[in-house]
């Protein structure tokens, strides 16, 4: 029995929070209330309060979704065996079809702190965490690709990425991925020649 419980209460906030990800990507997080995803997800307000006190928690467990399903996919690159540079372009391309599927409304992370800008609030907070982890993951692997410093490659690699995410709703995807893509292999192409030798280096 205490089983059975177990497992309505996981199911009943698994469809919350499912509910709440389709809605709040799709149609912001302010315009989105409460009543609206009590009534979608089919649970009382009861059953939300019961999993999130508040919209904010909700908000933040969003947003904590969308980075672990990130953090999955650049997971399974880092695991891969392959040299980073191919790392990187993996990860590049995993954001390029993120800008052509269907559906696509930009970025949940700047979404969300375009509408939540004050930095001490939970969810700006959810927003910089994940930032901060995904520019360190990049600077990382750029680390590996070249001989100069790479935190400067990776804050274009990231500068590179908002920019196609929030033009890829604007104009044509296909010419933002076209794009996006070649300013990755720019940024590679670059970190692979700061490894040749310097004219008049001396050879060991």
């Amino acid at each position: 029995m205490v089983q059975n419980t177990r497992g309505q209460v996981s199911e009943a906030r698994a469809r919350l929070l499912g509910t709440a990800t389709r809605l709040f990507y799709a149609e912001g997080l302010h315009s989105v209330g409460i009543d609206r995803i009590v009534a979608e997800a089919k649970v009382t307000r009861a059953t939300l309060y019961r999993h999130f006190p508040s919209k904010d928690e909700l908000v933040v467990a969003y947003l904590q979704g969308a980075d672990q399903a990130i953090r999955d996919r650049v997971g399974e690159a880092l695991g891969s065996g392959r040299p980073a540079a191919d790392i990187v372009r993996t990860i590049a391309r995993s954001i390029a079809e993120d800008i052509e599927s269907p559906g696509f409304r930009g970025c949940a992370f700047l979404n969300a702190v375009a509408e939540y800008p004050d930095p001490g609030h939970p969810v700006h907070k959810a927003v910089l965490a994940h930032r901060q982890w995904f520019l360190r993951t990049i600077v990382d692997l750029l680390a590996q690709t070249g001989e100069t410093p790479s935190e400067p490659a990776g804050r274009h690699f990231v500068m590179l990425r908002d920019g196609a995410m929030a033009a890829g709703c604007l104009s044509d995807p296909a010419a933002v991925r076209e794009t996006f893509i070649q300013g990755i292999e720019g940024i590679l192409r670059f970190r692979a020649g700061s490894t040749a030798p310097r004219p008049g280096a001396g050879t060991v």
